[in-house]
């Protein structure tokens, strides 16, 4: 089983006129795949997962799928919700996709315990044991926190888990997870501490920020698992004052916002209940964004 690690993009999802964008959201991959970013990762939570039809969800799967084969950049489909069976439904549309590992955001507002966690993911994984499956745990986001002793239950019980994406912006979770599972496989899902938790031993970033600025992400991540901790260290200050106005708001309501300015989407759309940010930070967002380079596409 070929495990998928290094520097991924949790992919922005365009809309034109209130529908998917098909024809800019490839373009958005390409661009991906030519700045170096190791994997993408379409309908997580910056890809507005929880708005999109089903028919849409599984449709941005199959365009990330499409562009990524024959190229070096793998696909980790995002395949979660807060029923079971629906997870497990969408898990088996993308391993039938070919995707090359599944990310699973815990369940939302429902609030399971710690054994409904287990079970919950038990179930999506081994309904899909050929694929390898990443947890996702974004406490802020869902109410429920994957604690460390039921990641490591499912990692030592369920095959193809491998790894979890810690956004709980805790480094102490992410010690205390690879002080005792070592071959554990953790992407840092908070973009202002990629590179403490990069240098710390994690194996990969889910990032928000490299849909904007995946040439220096990815050299982030290649510099920091070289060992090369100077040259990340600067990497990762230049782009803090980018990753800090990128929550300025709820993801994805900045970077989407970065990327309409950027000229990277024709139109700045959401699915309601989100909308566009204020003025003020989008006069933030434009500030900001004066100090980088950003390729086009």
């Amino acid at each position: 089983m070929n495990l998928v690690t290094g520097s991924s993009t949790a992919l922005i999802t365009p809309f034109k006129n209130g529908k998917l964008d098909e024809q800019t959201y490839g373009a958005l991959i390409k661009r991906q795949i030519d700045n170096g970013m190791n994997a993408v990762c379409p309908v997580g939570t910056t890809g507005e997962s929880a708005t999109l039809t089903h028919d849409e969800h599984k449709r941005c799967i199959e365009i990330a799928v499409k562009v990524c084969k024959g190229t070096s950049t793998k696909v980790i489909a995002g395949a979660g919700s807060n029923a079971t069976y629906e997870a497990i439904e969408l898990a088996k549309y993308a391993q039938d996709c070919g995707v090359d590992a599944i990310l699973s955001i815990s369940p939302y507002y429902n609030k399971p315990s710690q054994e409904g966690l287990y079970l919950h993911y038990k179930a999506i994984a081994e309904a899909v044991s050929d694929t390898p499956f990443v947890i996702y745990n974004v406490p802020g986001r869902t109410g429920v926190d994957i604690s460390a002793d039921t990641t490591i239950r499912l990692f030592d019980d369920v095959e193809n888990i491998y790894s979890v994406k810690e956004a709980t912006g805790s480094l102490e979770r992410t010690v205390e997870l690879l002080s005792k599972r070592p071959d554990m496989k953790i992407f840092s899902g908070d973009d202002a501490i990629d590179f403490p938790m990069l240098a710390n031993g994690v194996s990969g970033i889910i990032s928000v920020t490299s849909n904007l600025m995946p040439d220096l992400k990815s050299e982030l991540v290649k510099h920091t698992l070289a060992g090369n901790f100077a040259s990340a260290r600067e990497i990762n200050n230049k782009l803090y004052p980018l990753n800090k106005v990128m929550f300025c708001e709820s993801n994805p309501i900045p970077i989407k916002a970065a990327m309409y300015i950027a000229g990277l989407i024709e139109s700045l759309e959401y699915r309601l209940p989100l909308v566009p940010p204020s003025a003020d930070n989008m006069r933030k967002i434009e500030k900001v964004m004066e100090n980088y380079d950003i390729k086009g596409l």
